[in-house]
């Protein structure tokens, strides 16, 4: 599943970006002090791309009946529920 690894991958992006932002403002922004269009995007596009990915991510989780990640145990794929209509799906792992 690369979604996991995408999610985090445009949330340190994001964090580069800003701290790329931070050291040098003045190639972001143009003669009136505003952020230019493509540092825009980038400022508030990866965000909402990670926070996006995260929520398609738990909505495929439900739609496959597999529970919800937690913090206090791993999560085998033993344990996870049968998919509807294949009575051999634990056999695939």
């Amino acid at each position: 599943m690369g979604s996991p690894h995408l999610k985090v991958g445009a949330f340190f992006a994001s964090i580069a970006y800003f701290f790329f932002f931070w050291i040098d403002p003045d190639r972001h922004l143009d003669q009136f002090g505003h952020l230019t269009y493509i540092t825009e995007a980038f400022m508030f596009g990866l965000p909402m791309a990670a926070v996006f990915m995260g929520c398609f991510e738990l909505m495929v989780r439900e739609r496959a009946a597999i529970p919800r990640p937690t913090f206090s145990r791993v999560t085998h794929p033993q344990d996870w529920p049968t998919p509807k209509g294949d009575p051999g799906a634990r056999d695939k792992f």
